[in-house]
């Protein structure tokens, strides 16, 4: 009888895995053919309302980043490398493969014919300063990633930079709204902070970094309530709005790397607020930026706490950025949560179409939800999740979570051999978008990492509901950690 129903069972989950497959390939093709039209239907209207448009990546990834005043250093062969323009140095930074290549069949043939099209108007003798620039650079490789210039030259770089039409804040597309516009009207270009805790006798620091998609309130909705007050007495506690998330800058011109998400957190909490030493408590995405921030200052982390890290080992042979895209982003319809992470990962127009639907109108959402809930319940997480314009989620998505992934096996080896502090990781056994592995992936390359896995828990719950039970764990690693 047992046999019978172990049978059974095996072959509803091979008949269900394959309607699976087969919905799944026919959904994502009318998705990519969708996808195709609307990139013509935003050229349209980007002309027509702004007068302009800016390049996507379907047709030419080099006017998508060089239409944002970046310099395009190598286009071919190795990631693509730009030209960041500080007051003083030109920084280079990588930008992820998968922001311009993401295969499917619709992709191949409008790239084939936008190629073939760029061939014939090329060869009537139009030719580009840029262009060139770019090729005498490439002959010289550099050796190292940020080079001091004379002021004069800095200037004139910003003359030719500055002379790319610059995009309205906000486009058309975003939300023009008090709140996600407030830093326009700010001179500091910094990131919302919100503090709390100590402030006159500051014992330690604590850093808050929240995932894709979110805000500072994922933890001080949650978190903050429920530290105990001789916590509060010690600790000096940083939630920030990520670049382009909640109410910190959300700029047009950026490309969301890497760098400048580590330059805008040491800018504003690690500088302003004269932090040496500090624990980091970091949930999903931000896992990376944690991460990367601990090697960075590798002397002042007393302690690192993640939250479901995503970090998949690459199997030999395959490109690391194309890898994660496939597993945080497989084109399926189910399940859900991954069907969503799909829309936002592979296609370009259609989650702009989302963010135009939801993010711009955040407002009537967020009321209709108070109406239908007689509000009667907190709508701080759907406030993290509207507050977010496309191109700073579109990009953060692929710099950040694809772009990094050839470099996180660098960064676990650099935090176990040069880090000594406490590493905790939580995971949530029911987190259908990172899988469990990924706790037990950094554990096997961080074997002092302590791995917890809490039943019955996802991607979100793995806070959200058990707040009061995680601030006293957070405070009991804090002080283990300083003993």
């Amino acid at each position: 009888m047992a046999a019978v129903v172990q049978k059974t069972k095996l072959v509803l989950t091979m008949a269900g895995s394959f309607l699976n497959d087969v919905l799944s390939l026919i959904v994502f093709t009318l998705l990519d053919v969708l996808d195709f039209v609307l990139c013509y239907v935003y050229k349209i209207m980007d002309f027509f309302i702004e007068a302009d448009w800016k390049p996507c990546y379907c047709s030419s990834a080099k006017e998508a980043i060089t239409s944002s005043g970046k310099i395009l250093l190598s286009e071919r062969g190795e990631p693509k490398k730009i030209v960041r323009l500080t007051s003083s140095q030109l920084q280079l930074e990588e930008i992820s493969d998968t922001l311009y290549t993401r295969p499917s069949l619709v992709y191949e043939v409008s790239k084939s014919t936008v190629k073939r099209l760029k061939v014939e108007g090329n060869s009537s003798g139009s030719g580009s300063s840029m262009i060139q620039s770019r090729e005498k650079i490439k002959k010289k490789r550099t050796v190292g990633s940020t080079f001091t210039i004379n002021s004069t030259i800095v200037e004139m770089l910003q003359g030719r930079i500055g002379g790319q039409q610059s995009l309205p804040i906000p486009r058309w597309s975003d939300c023009d709204c008090k709140t996600c516009t407030s830093w326009t009207s700010s001179c500091k270009e910094t990131l919302f902070v919100k503090t709390d805790g100590a402030k006159d006798n500051v014992q330690e620091n604590v850093l808050f970094i929240h995932g894709f998609i979110s805000s500072s309130a994922f933890w001080t909705e949650t978190l903050y309530p429920n530290f105990s007050e001789s916590a509060k007495s010690k600790y000096r506690l940083f939630a920030v709005d990520l670049l382009g998330f909640g109410r910190s800058p959300k700029p047009t011109d950026s490309l969301y790397t890497l760098r400048e998400h580590l330059d805008m957190i040491e800018r504003s909490v690690l500088e302003p607020y004269k932090v040496k030493g500090f624990h980091i408590v970091a949930h999903s995405l931000g896992c990376i930026l944690a991460l990367a921030l601990a090697v960075k200052h590798p002397g002042s982390v007393k302690s690192l706490t993640l939250l479901a890290p995503p970090y998949f080992p690459l199997p030999k042979g395959e490109r690391a950025t194309q890898y994660m895209m496939r597993r945080v982003a497989p084109r399926r319809v189910w399940p859900f949560i991954a069907f969503g992470a799909s829309i936002a990962c592979w296609y370009e127009h259609i989650s702009r179409t989302i963010c135009l639907l939801i993010c711009k109108n955040h407002r009537l959402w967020e009321f209709l939800t108070k109406l239908i809930t007689r509000n009667r319940i907190r709508t701080y997480l759907m406030e993290g999740f509207f507050l977010h314009t496309h191109n700073a989620a579109w990009h953060t998505l692929h710099n950040i979570i694809c772009g990094t992934a050839g470099k996180i096996e660098g960064y676990l080896d650099e935090v176990k051999n040069r880090l000594k502090c406490h590493i905790t990781i939580y995971h949530g056994k029911d987190d259908e978008l990172i899988p469990v592995e990924c706790s037990y992936n950094v554990q096997s390359r961080i074997p002092r990492a302590h791995v917890k896995v809490l039943e019955k828990k996802d991607h979100i719950t793995i806070v959200v509901g058990r707040q009061k039970a995680f601030a006293r764990e957070l405070e009991e690693i804090w002080r283990n950690s300083s003993g």
